[in-house]
This record gives C-alpha cells, structure tokens and sequence, in this order.
C-alpha cells in the first residue's frame, strides 16, 4: 500500500477541520466514555527487513476530561499481505489528546505512550521482540450527531525494544488510524456555564400610617406617626462571578462588596439564604454538587469582606425552579436559551436605604 495517498488525506482533512473550528469554537463538551473502532495501517520502519504496509484493526474507549483533553486507551493488531517475510505488530497503549475544539469538528494533538510486539514471519520461522514506544501525531474527530462522530488519526511511534532479536535496538513506525465513535450517554453540556447580570429591584413603598386625632382633652395634638421608610431589596443573579467549570469567584465584584458593606452596617440582618442553581443540561448528580459549591464560594467571598460566617446559610438546588423553559434542538442555541436558569441567588437582605 503506497503511504502517502493516507497520508495526504489525513492532512488535508486536519487543515479543514481546523478551518472549520476557526469559526465554531466553544468549551461545551460531552463528558461520556465513548468506543472507537478502528481500521489501522501501519507503514514499518524499514530495518525489520519488510517492506510491506500491515493493515489491521484497533479498539479504544475514550472520555474526555476537561474542555481541551480527552485521554483514549486501546489496543491494534496488523498483519502484512501474504507474502515473505511478513510483519505482523500489535500494541496495547494509551494516548492524550489535546482538542483545538469541542464543536462538531475537533483538530487534535496527541501523545502517548504503551507497549508493542513486532514480528517477522520468514520460511525459516518467525523472529519477534517487545518495545516500549512514545508516539506523537495529530487528527481530527467529526461530530455525525449527538452520539456517532468519526476519527482521522496519523502518529508515529517511536518504540525502545527490550532486546535485539529483529537487529534493531531502536524503530520508528507511521500509524494511519480511521475509526467509528459512538458516545454512550447522549451530550450533557452543562459545564459551560454563564450567568444572568446582577439586578436590583425596589420594593414597594409602605403605605403611610394615617393620621390619628388628638384626645379632645388635650390641649395639642397627637404627633404624626412618620411614614415607614421605602426599602431596596438586592437579589443577585451573578453572570461574572464564575470562570468556566470553576467554583471560584472572579474579583473584583463590586455587587458583591456592595452586599457586604451593607450587611456589616446592618448587623441585626442574619440568615441571609445563598442559593446556586444551574440549567437542566447535564447529570442531576453534578449540577447539584456543582450548586452547591458555587453558593459556598459566594458566602466564602462574604465572609472574607469580614462578615460572620454564622449569618449566611448556602443551598445548592442544582436544576430546580427554572425560570425559563427551552426546546432548541441545536446545542449552542439551547444552551443560550437557558442561561436564565443558570444563577446564584442571594436572599433575604434588605438595605435599609430611603429611596429618593
């Protein structure tokens, strides 16, 4: 098989899909392991005395870790058309993918590590060895829908024998890996996280006591019972709080100090509720914990202006009360959609503050 037809391929395929993220990039991912058949051509390093591509098969389970890197483990096995000698490799290793994207096309960067087996079959038998390698390469993944998407991948592997036996204490090979994804939970991108700017709202004005008469004894009247004063309610809905996927709170925050300063003037407020919530996207069990870390952080904020850590309580109700309801079928949209659920909410404070 002539090498440099793949070859062209995989790096033409790699520059469009680079192209393509150029203009579609984001950091929603889908955290689900997923499986990845794959057919495999592996062009040999010429000391082995083959000059023969092997062709083969391959099975990796990939998961991706963070926005940028998806860890992939697995295993190959090649064999060489029937002719003599004939070369025959199989390696067991695990790979880190570095991701330029995460939207439907994904360029990548990889390196790993792991073992391999060659061996030559001759008419006088068969001579084989084991290595350690490194390899380092590059590729492409492509999203088909929510669950099935396709991997490009060429690399070269760069193997360490643990003797001699095929006369070559080092080898370089070429790997052209083509391969079927299927992600076995549908995407959950609820780790791309954007909140609602802060806002203020006013809270109606007390009615006025009426005025009540004097006793007709005496000889002035009563005093005017003065009007109650008008009050300010602060409910924050934070949108700059948070990096991505990140429980630590951005400084500065000027709402946030704002709620401090007036807590410490008024010290008789206490029981100030601080809740997370996050959008229906993604499992129950990580919008929940990640809730209820992003209302600790807040009252950490808090209490780091100097505020007793005793009047502020924390909550994480994770998907729960939704202000707004989405049915977008393209992700990016639907996650736009229900940024309004996507909030922390700090109750219960009331800033004695006349308005004018």
């Amino acid at each position: 098989m002539n090498y440099s037809t793949p070859l062209a391929l995989a790096i033409t395929t790699l520059c469009a899909g680079l192209s393509a993220s150029a203009h579609a990039q984001t950091t929603d991912y889908n955290p689900s392991w997923y499986v990845l058949p794959s057919i495999t051509v592996v062009q040999p390093d010429t000391q082995i005395g083959s000059d023969q591509n092997t062709n083969g098969l391959g099975l990796r389970f990939g998961v991706p870790t963070s926005p940028t890197w998806d860890v992939q483990m697995g295993i190959t096995a090649t064999r060489a058309p029937d002719t003599i000698p004939r070369a025959r490799q199989m390696t067991l290793g695990v790979d880190g993918l570095y991701m330029f994207s995460r939207s439907s096309v994904r360029p990548f960067l990889l390196i790993g590590t792991g073992v391999q087996r060659d061996e030559i079959e001759q008419a006088s038998g068969n001579t084989a060895q084991n290595a350690a390698y490194l390899s380092a390469g590059l590729g492409v993944q492509m999203g088909l829908s929510d669950q099935w998407g396709v991997q490009l991948d060429l690399r070269r592997n760069h193997s360490y024998p643990d003797g001699n036996t095929l006369g070559m204490d080092r080898s370089n090979t070429n790997n052209l890996n083509f391969g079927l994804i299927y992600t076995f939970e549908k995407p959950t991108p609820a780790r791309h996280v954007s909140y609602e700017e802060p806002r203020s709202e006013p809270v109606a004005a007390a009615a006025p006591a009426p005025y009540v008469a004097p006793p007709a004894p005496l000889p002035t009247p009563a005093p005017v019972v003065a009007p109650a004063p008008r009050f300010e309610r602060y409910t924050l809905s934070a949108t700059e709080l948070f990096g991505f996927d990140s429980a630590t709170v951005h400084t500065p925050q000027p709402k946030l100090d704002e709620i401090a300063a007036a807590l410490d003037v008024n010290r008789d407020v206490s029981a100030v509720q601080i809740t997370g919530y996050t959008d229906r996207l993604g499992s129950q069990k990580y919008n929940q914990a990640l809730s209820e870390r992003r209302a600790v952080a807040v009252k950490n904020y808090l209490v780091g202006k100097g505020l007793d850590a005793n009047r502020l309580e924390t909550a994480g109700k994770g998907e729960a009360n939704p202000v707004v309801q989405c049915s977008d079928k393209n992700r990016s949209a639907l996650i736009k959609c229900l940024e309004a659920n996507r909030r922390v909410e700090i109750e219960d404070i009331s800033v004695q503050r006349p308005v004018q």
